[in-house]
Protein backbone atom coordinates (compact mmCIF):
# COMPACT_ATOMS: atom_id res chain seq x y z
CA UNK A 1 0.00 0.00 0.00
CA UNK A 2 2.52 2.53 0.81
CA UNK A 3 4.91 1.75 -2.10
CA UNK A 4 1.79 2.57 -4.03
CA UNK A 5 0.62 5.44 -2.54
CA UNK A 6 3.82 7.03 -2.67
CA UNK A 7 4.04 6.36 -6.44
CA UNK A 8 1.41 9.10 -6.45
CA UNK A 9 2.35 10.76 -4.02
CA UNK A 10 5.72 11.50 -5.82
CA UNK A 11 4.23 13.11 -9.07
CA UNK A 12 3.66 16.40 -6.85
CA UNK A 13 7.78 16.38 -5.62
CA UNK A 14 9.78 15.13 -8.17
CA UNK A 15 8.82 17.47 -11.22
CA UNK A 16 9.47 20.85 -9.18
CA UNK A 17 10.22 23.65 -11.43
CA UNK A 18 12.24 26.81 -10.36
CA UNK A 19 8.88 29.84 -10.24
CA UNK A 20 9.76 30.66 -6.88
CA UNK A 21 8.85 34.38 -5.67
CA UNK A 22 9.46 35.91 -8.96
CA UNK A 23 6.36 33.81 -10.51
CA UNK A 24 4.36 35.93 -12.36
CA UNK A 25 1.16 38.04 -10.53
CA UNK A 26 -1.22 36.66 -13.57
CA UNK A 27 -2.02 33.09 -12.88
CA UNK A 28 -1.62 31.66 -16.82
CA UNK A 29 -2.92 28.44 -18.18
CA UNK A 30 -0.30 25.59 -18.58
CA UNK A 31 2.21 27.58 -16.43
CA UNK A 32 0.06 27.76 -13.67
CA UNK A 33 -3.35 25.68 -13.51
CA UNK A 34 -4.84 23.85 -16.15
CA UNK A 35 -8.81 23.82 -16.65
CA UNK A 36 -11.19 21.27 -15.32
CA UNK A 37 -13.83 20.59 -18.19
CA UNK A 38 -16.58 20.13 -17.05
CA UNK A 39 -16.15 21.92 -13.82
CA UNK A 40 -16.77 20.44 -10.45
CA UNK A 41 -19.92 21.72 -8.22
CA UNK A 42 -18.82 24.45 -6.05
CA UNK A 43 -20.65 27.41 -3.85
CA UNK A 44 -21.88 30.22 -5.89
CA UNK A 45 -20.81 32.82 -3.08
CA UNK A 46 -17.34 31.49 -2.38
CA UNK A 47 -14.58 30.56 -4.30
CA UNK A 48 -13.91 26.89 -3.25
CA UNK A 49 -10.22 26.01 -2.85
CA UNK A 50 -10.72 21.83 -2.72
CA UNK A 51 -8.04 19.65 -1.65
CA UNK A 52 -7.19 16.15 -2.68
CA UNK A 53 -5.08 14.06 -0.75
CA UNK A 54 -4.59 10.84 1.20
CA UNK A 55 -3.48 9.99 5.11
CA UNK A 56 -1.51 7.33 3.70
CA UNK A 57 0.94 9.84 1.30
CA UNK A 58 3.96 11.05 3.24
CA UNK A 59 3.65 14.42 1.07
CA UNK A 60 0.34 15.37 2.56
CA UNK A 61 1.44 14.87 6.02
CA UNK A 62 4.60 17.16 5.36
CA UNK A 63 1.71 19.62 3.89
CA UNK A 64 -0.48 19.38 6.13
CA UNK A 65 0.46 22.10 8.90
CA UNK A 66 1.41 24.45 6.12
CA UNK A 67 -2.09 24.17 4.71
CA UNK A 68 -3.65 24.20 7.91
CA UNK A 69 -2.50 27.42 8.64
CA UNK A 70 -2.67 29.13 5.24
CA UNK A 71 -6.18 28.42 4.85
CA UNK A 72 -7.20 29.28 8.43
CA UNK A 73 -6.56 32.81 7.14
CA UNK A 74 -8.40 32.84 3.53
CA UNK A 75 -10.35 36.24 2.43
CA UNK A 76 -13.79 36.09 3.06
CA UNK A 77 -14.84 35.29 -0.43
CA UNK A 78 -12.70 32.04 -0.09
CA UNK A 79 -13.96 28.44 1.48
CA UNK A 80 -11.56 25.47 1.71
CA UNK A 81 -12.47 22.25 1.84
CA UNK A 82 -10.27 18.81 1.70
CA UNK A 83 -11.67 15.56 -0.11
CA UNK A 84 -9.65 12.46 0.98
CA UNK A 85 -8.76 9.96 -2.27
CA UNK A 86 -8.95 6.30 -2.31
CA UNK A 87 -7.86 5.43 -5.72
CA UNK A 88 -10.50 3.09 -5.82
CA UNK A 89 -8.24 0.93 -3.40
CA UNK A 90 -9.80 -0.89 -0.48
CA UNK A 91 -6.69 -0.10 1.90
CA UNK A 92 -6.79 3.66 0.76
CA UNK A 93 -11.05 3.94 1.36
CA UNK A 94 -10.28 2.94 5.07
CA UNK A 95 -8.00 5.74 5.24
CA UNK A 96 -10.49 7.99 3.47
CA UNK A 97 -13.24 6.77 6.08
CA UNK A 98 -11.17 7.89 9.17
CA UNK A 99 -11.58 11.34 7.89
CA UNK A 100 -15.32 11.26 6.95
CA UNK A 101 -15.58 9.24 10.25
CA UNK A 102 -14.21 12.08 12.13
CA UNK A 103 -15.59 14.80 10.51
CA UNK A 104 -18.90 13.56 11.27
CA UNK A 105 -18.62 12.65 14.98
CA UNK A 106 -16.76 15.81 15.38
CA UNK A 107 -13.42 14.59 16.28
CA UNK A 108 -11.53 15.90 13.51
CA UNK A 109 -9.73 19.02 14.42
CA UNK A 110 -8.38 16.78 17.36
CA UNK A 111 -7.35 13.86 15.92
CA UNK A 112 -6.48 14.97 12.13
CA UNK A 113 -3.23 15.77 12.89
CA UNK A 114 -2.84 12.68 14.76
CA UNK A 115 -3.71 9.97 12.08
CA UNK A 116 -0.81 11.53 9.92
CA UNK A 117 1.57 11.07 12.44
CA UNK A 118 0.14 8.05 13.63
CA UNK A 119 0.77 6.63 10.15
CA UNK A 120 4.00 8.88 9.11
CA UNK A 121 6.06 8.73 12.65
CA UNK A 122 4.52 6.14 14.74
CA UNK A 123 4.17 3.36 12.06
CA UNK A 124 0.45 2.48 13.12
CA UNK A 125 -1.32 -0.23 11.31
CA UNK A 126 -4.65 0.85 10.43
CA UNK A 127 -4.82 -2.67 7.86
CA UNK A 128 -8.08 -3.69 9.75
CA UNK A 129 -11.38 -1.71 10.64
CA UNK A 130 -11.05 -3.11 14.55
CA UNK A 131 -7.27 -1.34 14.92
CA UNK A 132 -8.45 1.71 13.81
CA UNK A 133 -11.66 1.84 16.58
CA UNK A 134 -8.74 0.60 18.86
CA UNK A 135 -6.59 3.43 17.91
CA UNK A 136 -9.81 6.35 18.45
CA UNK A 137 -10.64 4.78 21.53
CA UNK A 138 -6.33 5.20 22.69
CA UNK A 139 -6.89 8.97 21.56
CA UNK A 140 -10.10 9.66 24.30
CA UNK A 141 -12.34 9.51 20.98
CA UNK A 142 -16.05 8.12 21.41
CA UNK A 143 -15.26 4.43 19.95
CA UNK A 144 -19.14 3.50 19.18
CA UNK A 145 -19.70 6.66 17.61
CA UNK A 146 -16.90 6.86 15.61
CA UNK A 147 -17.63 3.03 14.10
CA UNK A 148 -20.97 4.02 13.74
CA UNK A 149 -19.79 6.92 11.13
CA UNK A 150 -17.18 4.91 9.78
CA UNK A 151 -19.76 1.86 9.07
CA UNK A 152 -22.75 4.28 7.75
CA UNK A 153 -25.00 3.35 5.26
CA UNK A 154 -23.89 6.50 2.78
CA UNK A 155 -20.03 6.07 3.81
CA UNK A 156 -19.45 4.02 0.62
CA UNK A 157 -20.75 6.88 -1.33
CA UNK A 158 -18.99 9.25 0.13
CA UNK A 159 -15.64 7.98 -0.60
CA UNK A 160 -16.93 6.82 -3.78
CA UNK A 161 -17.92 10.81 -4.75
CA UNK A 162 -14.70 12.07 -3.55
CA UNK A 163 -13.12 9.39 -5.79
CA UNK A 164 -14.97 10.42 -8.60
CA UNK A 165 -14.15 14.48 -7.98
CA UNK A 166 -10.91 13.53 -7.59
CA UNK A 167 -11.26 11.93 -11.48
CA UNK A 168 -12.97 14.99 -12.64
CA UNK A 169 -10.61 16.90 -11.85
CA UNK A 170 -7.63 14.36 -13.50
CA UNK A 171 -5.76 14.51 -10.49
CA UNK A 172 -2.36 12.84 -11.19
CA UNK A 173 -1.34 12.53 -7.52
CA UNK A 174 -1.50 13.90 -3.84
CA UNK A 175 -1.28 16.67 -2.56
CA UNK A 176 -3.53 18.72 -5.55
CA UNK A 177 -5.10 21.78 -5.00
CA UNK A 178 -8.05 22.59 -7.54
CA UNK A 179 -10.04 26.54 -7.11
CA UNK A 180 -13.69 27.10 -7.71
CA UNK A 181 -14.50 23.58 -9.58
CA UNK A 182 -12.55 25.12 -12.59
CA UNK A 183 -9.00 24.79 -12.06
CA UNK A 184 -6.74 21.91 -11.10
CA UNK A 185 -3.24 23.98 -9.86
CA UNK A 186 -0.16 23.12 -11.38
CA UNK A 187 1.73 21.74 -8.44
CA UNK A 188 4.92 20.55 -11.39
CA UNK A 189 5.27 24.40 -11.33
CA UNK A 190 6.09 25.20 -7.50
CA UNK A 191 9.62 24.47 -6.27
CA UNK A 192 8.64 23.69 -2.44
CA UNK A 193 4.79 23.74 -0.45
CA UNK A 194 5.46 27.61 -0.30
CA UNK A 195 5.34 28.22 -3.68
CA UNK A 196 2.39 25.64 -4.20
CA UNK A 197 0.14 27.94 -2.56
CA UNK A 198 1.32 30.95 -3.54
CA UNK A 199 0.70 29.95 -7.18
CA UNK A 200 -2.51 28.96 -5.35
CA UNK A 201 -3.34 32.62 -4.09
CA UNK A 202 -2.68 33.77 -7.97
CA UNK A 203 -5.62 31.36 -9.54
CA UNK A 204 -7.67 32.44 -6.46
CA UNK A 205 -7.31 35.73 -8.21
CA UNK A 206 -7.85 34.98 -11.45
CA UNK A 207 -11.49 32.79 -10.05
CA UNK A 208 -12.21 36.29 -8.38
CA UNK A 209 -11.99 38.47 -11.73
CA UNK A 210 -13.46 35.45 -13.95
CA UNK A 211 -16.46 36.07 -11.55
CA UNK A 212 -16.37 39.84 -11.28
CA UNK A 213 -16.78 39.50 -15.41
CA UNK A 214 -19.72 37.72 -15.45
Amino acid sequence: MKRLLALLCATFITSFGLIGTSQAADAQAGRDFKPINPPLASPKDKIEVIEFFSYGCNHCSDFHPLISQWAAKLPKDVSFRRIPVSFNRPEWARLSKIYYALEATGDLAKLDAAVFIAIHEQRVNFKTDDAVFSWVAGKGADAKKFADAFNGFSMANTVKRGDQDASAAQIEGVPSLAVDGKYLVNSKAAGSYEDLLRITETVIAKARQDRKGK
